[in-house]
């Protein structure tokens, strides 16, 4: 089974809705995702929860977590998004970035955008790699 890591810096909105909706659109069988932040927040940002709650996916009990050695040695593919020299690097891990805006303090309407787009590149990732 293959595992993804999504990452940005505070492992608080774009990677919590990647892995998410990674992880609700792909066979178990196949793939998992896992998300992580450089330096993590307190907690998944409200306006995502929202967001993504209007999905059916809930964000609420879900805490950011460190990105470590250890985490990334468990992936086959790190997904870096919008977090540019803060972003990590992981020597001989196959790596994509997805410049991302960030949607913390963004207007509901933007953070929507922001999660759309990350379900249309989640789903262009899955549908590549067949891991749907």
């Amino acid at each position: 089974m293959d595992t993804v890591l999504f990452a940005c810096v505070h492992n608080a909105g774009r990677s919590q809705m990647a892995a998410a909706w990674f992880n609700k659109m792909c066979d178990r069988t196949k793939a998992r995702a896992i998300s992580a932040g450089t330096q993590p927040g307190d907690r998944v940002h409200p306006e995502v929860v929202q967001v993504m709650r209007e999905e059916g996916i809930d964000l609420a009990g879900i805490r950011p977590q460190f990105f470590s050695e250890e985490l990334a040695q468990q992936a086959n593919l790190l997904v870096t998004m919008g977090c540019g020299d803060a972003c990590p690097y992981v020597p001989g891990l196959k790596k994509l970035d997805w410049p991302l805006q960030d949607p913390k303090g963004q207007p509901i309407e933007s953070v929507r955008v922001i999660r759309d787009e990350i379900r249309a590149l989640v789903a262009e990732l899955a549908q590549q790699q067949n891991w749907i």
